[in-house]
């Protein structure tokens, strides 16, 4: 079938279940056969997920738009003057997930938000405190690893000893934002206020030697180049063939408007696939690749389960991030749209809970 193709020889090695290097990633981001592509991460997303494209009913929950970062790609952070600023008191927060148990049965929030300095440490403490009290049927995945470094200086306690703090308070799981891209060259000129990729993947590390699991993610479509993501997917794989911690990787477009990155294009809907594609066949250790449907669109995000993705998150709710950098996306969605998108592009959905335990099928 593909006899002309160019990449004759990785499609023998992906038949062949052998693992593929950086040339070959390389060569991978470097080629237009997106079919050829799409066709070998559908072959290993069906050898390792079968029929089933997964969904989450979640509501995100974002404490505060105030953060001292003020990186580059980012629209959503904002100082504390700024007229957009808000923070959440506990019982605020509390209370906007009670609103939305009352109209979705959530299993999960997922909490981050920016880096605000005139908040104490416990103030994060006493957030998880409080939801894991009013909704112990919870999960609560919170706090990237940027916030998390953020958090270690607050509290004097390290890396280990702040991630203990947060799980006695409640933490369930990391979700895995913050990583952009690994290479300090590109991270220099987007988010050059945020930990450097070396203390991004340690706290990763620390959270799966004590047990919790973590996502992981790519912001593409910037600034970076192809070796730049090949580099940032191949130091994921060494720290899952390491520690076995990360659920699922999310590539996640970028959006320039509204940021002060707002002159570039942001990437195209056949960059989006074959990003997906190529994260599906690089991380062979990763057991889910979800296609975030809130940055990608509902028609794309169903075609991506065609190309590596076998999972399209959840339900959201009132989602403030991408939205802040000009997405047109709804917030949120109801779980029975979810189950018809997936239906619509061939595939058996499966409500999950956080760490993938099966909650509802629909054969």
């Amino acid at each position: 079938m593909f006899e002309n193709s160019q990449l004759k020889d990785i499609i023998e090695k992906v038949e062949a279940g052998q693992r593929l290097g950086f040339e070959d990633g390389m060569r991978l981001f470097e080629s237009d056969e997106l079919y050829t592509i799409g066709y070998l991460a559908d072959r290993v997303r069906r050898q390792k997920n079968g029929r089933v494209a997964y969904f989450v009913v979640n509501r995100h929950l974002n404490p505060t738009n105030v953060c001292y970062a003020r990186c580059t790609l980012c629209a959503f952070g904002v100082t504390k003057k700024d007229a957009t600023a808000y923070t959440y008191s506990i019982e605020d927060a509390v209370e906007r997930a009670r609103e939305t148990l009352g109209r979705e049965s959530i299993t999960e929030l997922h909490i981050v938000g920016g880096m605000n300095a005139s908040l104490p440490w416990t103030y994060y403490t006493g957030l998880l405190t409080a939801l894991k009290q009013a909704f112990p049927q919870l999960h609560l995945k919170a706090y990237t690893a940027v916030e998390i470094a953020w958090l270690a200086r607050l509290t004097g306690k390290g890396i280990e000893g702040t991630l203990e703090l947060l799980r006695a308070a409640g933490l369930d799981s990391l979700p895995g934002g913050g990583a952009e891209i690994f290479a300090d060259e590109v991270r220099e000129k987007i988010c050059d206020h945020k930990i450097g990729a070396d203390d991004w993947l340690a706290v990763h590390r620390a959270a799966h030697k004590m047990g919790l699991v973590s996502n992981a993610t790519m912001l593409y479509g910037h600034v970076e180049e192809p070796r730049h993501r090949v580099d940032h997917l191949l130091r994921l794989r060494a720290l899952q063939d390491e520690t076995g911690g990360f659920q699922a990787f999310i590539p996640l477009a970028f959006h320039p408007e509204n940021t002060q990155l707002a002159n570039l294009p942001g990437p195209t809907g056949f960059d989006d696939l074959r990003t997906l594609a190529i994260s599906r066949l690089l991380l062979d250790n990763f057991p889910h690749i979800k296609a975030y449907w809130i940055q990608i669109g509902m028609k794309l995000a169903q075609v991506a389960l065609h190309f590596g993705a076998d999972d399209i998150d959840g339900t959201i709710v009132d989602e403030k991030i991408t939205h802040a950098a000009g997405a047109t996306s709804a917030a949120g969605v109801p779980r029975d749209d979810l189950v018809g998108l997936i239906r619509q592009a061939g595939f058996i959905p499966v409500q999950r809970d956080t760490v993938y335990r099966e909650l509802r099928r629909w054969d």
